[in-house]
């Protein structure tokens, strides 16, 4: 008998048909209905079976795909992927700049592949500066004096509506700390968590803020899996880490998703060692293909996970407004810290309230799809003009997520030269060695980190074209 998934939505507002077949797939899996290495019917057979086209049964399967729920195996079909115990039987709750840079004024540059610079062109300025206004009328004296130093009342409660609906992270809003920079929140984090071994176990590669925060408070690092690949247990028992930063759905910069099963292997270990996890979740709403991949803090609200975000990759730097979500076990802890240093809200009080208008009227999410669209066009585009300039030299690999093209080169000179190189003629870019071990990027070839998010799609031939005879003579 054909497996038939339940696609109803018990009353709740109607899904789209890809994601109600992938949240009715994904129950089905952990309920058991469906087991480990179970084949699901294939794409043509399950759309005629449910009367709709092949399209969404793909993007859904492509996602269960993303999420490790499932597995593709060449001429054989999709099959169900084996989930460790005992987190196998639970349901999933609920429906920075990144360029490393010298100290002082930045470079300007003809051709700006930067890795993390926002596309301005269509952000809603008129309701931003509507919305400012009206708090500035209405409320600017009782928010010119100190407020929450967690952050402002209203904004955690509407950044906790969003994130369970978007993200799937379960929080009360007494859980969620707001502040002006990531880094300070990672700074809190260290002195909340120093009664633990120390030792921080990264990802190989990562983004360097992490780390090298921890590493300022005595830490010793310890990078616990392969290059772009999942975590070696036996590392990272080995290493006797009581805290681990990872990225599960965005791996920087690689972008490599964590599947369904390990993050339940992660989700274990915390669990059987009292250690924390702590989610780094940049730029979550961008991902290009399917749905964006849920927390994990989302799959066990009560485990030790601390989940951490912001809004200057959706919306802009300059608001400086970062949050985090702690664990129930870190809430007290945190509040004692906060009446030990007395320290206060760092992040501005009116820009939070006009944020918590911006949510509370619909304006962020429209943006957040405004964006995830614009950028799967420019990366789709970057990644052809990358690929047809360098084609014999390499390959240019997009990515599901994130705002930069990963570009693979065969070459007669070290990625730092040819980085540097491209610089001195206008072009900004990065090396990917910057964010490896021992800063030295896997593989034969050179790998670099070709942004495009703050360069305009009309630029971005003439740039690709300049890069490519500034390189020549390395390829």
């Amino acid at each position: 008998m054909l497996y038939t998934p339940d696609m109803h939505t018990n009353g709740a507002e109607p899904l789209p048909i890809y994601s109600a077949l992938y949240e009715a797939v994904k129950r089905d899996i952990l309920a058991g209905k469906l087991r480990p290495n179970d084949r699901l019917p294939s794409i043509r057979t399950l759309a005629k079976h449910l009367s709709v086209s092949v399209t969404p049964v793909e993007t859904a399967y492509q996602q269960l795909v993303a999420e490790g729920f499932a597995e593709s195996r060449p001429k054989r079909g999709y099959f169900v992927v084996p989930l460790p115990s005992p987190y196998g039987g639970l349901a999933l709750h609920g429906g920075e700049s990144a360029s490393l840079h010298q100290a002082g004024r930045s470079p300007v540059y003809d051709y700006d592949f930067h890795i993390a610079k926002n596309d301005f062109s269509v952000f809603p300025i008129e309701e931003w500066k509507r919305l400012l206004g009206q708090v500035l009328r209405e409320q600017y004296q009782s928010l010119l004096f100190y407020g929450d130093a967690q952050g402002e009342a209203g904004l955690r409660k509407e950044l906790s509506f969003y994130l369970h609906r978007f993200r799937g992270v379960v929080c009360r809003p007494e859980q969620i700390v707001i502040a002006a920079e990531q880094h300070q929140l990672v700074h809190y984090l260290t002195l909340l968590l120093k009664s633990l071994p120390p030792v921080l176990a990264t990802e190989n590669p990562c983004y360097p803020l992490i780390p090298a925060a921890f590493q300022s408070q005595s830490f010793r690092i310890a990078a616990v899996t392969e290059a772009d690949s999942g975590i070696c247990y036996e590392r990272l028992h080995e290493s006797g880490a009581g805290v681990i930063a990872l990225a599960p759905s965005h791996q920087f910069p690689g972008g490599r998703v964590m599947p369904y099963a390990e993050r339940l292997d992660i989700l274990n270990w915390s669990k059987s060692t009292g250690g924390f996890i702590i989610e780094d979740d940049y730029g979550g709403e961008f991902r290009y293909q399917g749905q964006p991949v849920p927390a994990l803090q989302g799959i066990d609200p009560a485990a030790n996970v601390v989940y951490l975000s912001g809004f200057s990759q959706v919306l802009a730097p300059d608001m400086c407004i970062h949050f985090m979500v702690l664990p129930e076990a870190l809430v007290e802890q945190f509040q004692a810290l906060r009446r030990e240093l007395l320290f206060e809200g760092s992040s501005s009080r009116i820009l939070q309230r006009t944020l918590q208008l911006f949510m509370e009227k619909g304006y962020y999410e429209r943006h957040v799809r405004k964006m995830r669209t614009l950028y799967r066009k420019k990366s789709r585009l970057l990644a052809g003009l990358l690929q047809r300039e360098f084609q014999e030299a390499g390959e240019a690999v997009p990515t599901d997520s994130g705002m930069h093209v990963l570009l693979k080169l065969n070459a007669s000179a070290t990625e730092t030269e040819m980085a540097a190189e491209a610089r001195r003629n206008g072009l900004h870019i990065a090396e990917a060695s910057l964010f490896y071990e021992n800063g030295v990027s896997p593989g034969p070839e050179n790998r670099f980190l070709i942004g495009f998010g703050g360069i305009p799609a009309e630029r971005m031939e003439e740039g690709v074209q300049k890069l490519r005879e500034i390189w020549e003579t390395y390829l």
